[in-house]
C-alpha cells in the first residue's frame, strides 16, 4: 500500500502559502509508516516546532491499474473518507528554500490521518463537502468541486507514473485554512456532515 498525495489542488490554499497555482498535479508520496493507526492520537515530533494540519478528501483505490484513461477513472474509486496530511511547515520551508525534496516535512511517521471509510457508490465525487474542526471551531471547509484537478484527472495522471494497486490511498489536496497544532488540541474531521475521525494532539 502506498499513499499518493496531491499538493496545491485548491487555488486559495496555494495562495495562502504564497505558492504558484500549478498547471499540472503536484505529486508526492508518503510511505505506509506514515499512516496513523485509527483511534490513535498524534504525538508532536521533536524535529519540528511548526506542525500544521491539512484536511483532505481521501480516496481508496478499488483495483489495480496502469495508464488509466480519465473516462474510466471512476471505476478505480473505492471507499472515501477525510484525512489529514500533517506537515512540518518549518522543515518544508527550509527544504523549499534550498530546492530540496519535501519528504522529511511530509512523509514522517504518523503524518497521514485517515478517517472511517464510507462507500463512494451513489456519490458525486466532485460535489462533496468536508470539514475540519479544531477544538470545536471550524477551521477548514472544503468543496471538492473547487479542486483544480478532479479526482478523475488525478487518477489518470498519477497512473502514468505509478501502477495503482488495490488499497492505495490518494490524498486529493487541502483547501484554505491550514494552521498550526499544539498539545491539547482536538481535531475532528467530517464528510457530508458525518464525523469520520477525532484525535488529540499530544
Amino acid at each position: 500500500m502506498k499513499i499518493i498525495c496531491i499538493g496545491r489542488n485548491y487555488s486559495e490554499h496555494a495562495r495562502e502559502l504564497n505558492n504558484a497555482v500549478p498547471e499540472s498535479p503536484v505529486v508526492f508520496l508518503k510511505p505506509a509508516t506514515a499512516l496513523l493507526q485509527r483511534g490513535r492520537d498524534f504525538y508532536l515530533p521533536d524535529f519540528s516546532n511548526d506542525i500544521h494540519y491539512e484536511a483532505e478528501l481521501v480516496i481508496k483505490i478499488s483495483k489495480n491499474g496502469k495508464y488509466v484513461q480519465e473516462k474510466f477513472a471512476t471505476n478505480y474509486i473505492g471507499d472515501i473518507t477525510v484525512g489529514i496530511d500533517f506537515t512540518a511547515r518549518d522543515l518544508q520551508q527550509q527544504q523549499k528554500e534550498n530546492g530540496l525534496p519535501w519528504e522529511i516535512a511530509k512523509a514522517f511517521d504518523n503524518s497521514a490521518v485517515v478517517g472511517e471509510f464510507m462507500a463512494s457508490e451513489g456519490k458525486d465525487i466532485q460535489n462533496l463537502q468536508f470539514q475540519l474542526e479544531k477544538n470545536h471551531q471550524l477551521v477548514q471547509q472544503g468543496f471538492t468541486g473547487d479542486m483544480l484537478f478532479s479526482v478523475r484527472t488525478i487518477i489518470a495522471y498519477v497512473s502514468q507514473y505509478f501502477s495503482l494497486q488495490k488499497g492505495d490511498l490518494i490524498f486529493t489536496g487541502t483547501p484554505a485554512g491550514v494552521g498550526r497544532v499544539e498539545k491539547g488540541d482536538v481535531l475532528r474531521g467530517s464528510l457530508e456532515g458525518k464525523t469520520l475521525f477525532e484525535l488529540s494532539i499530544k
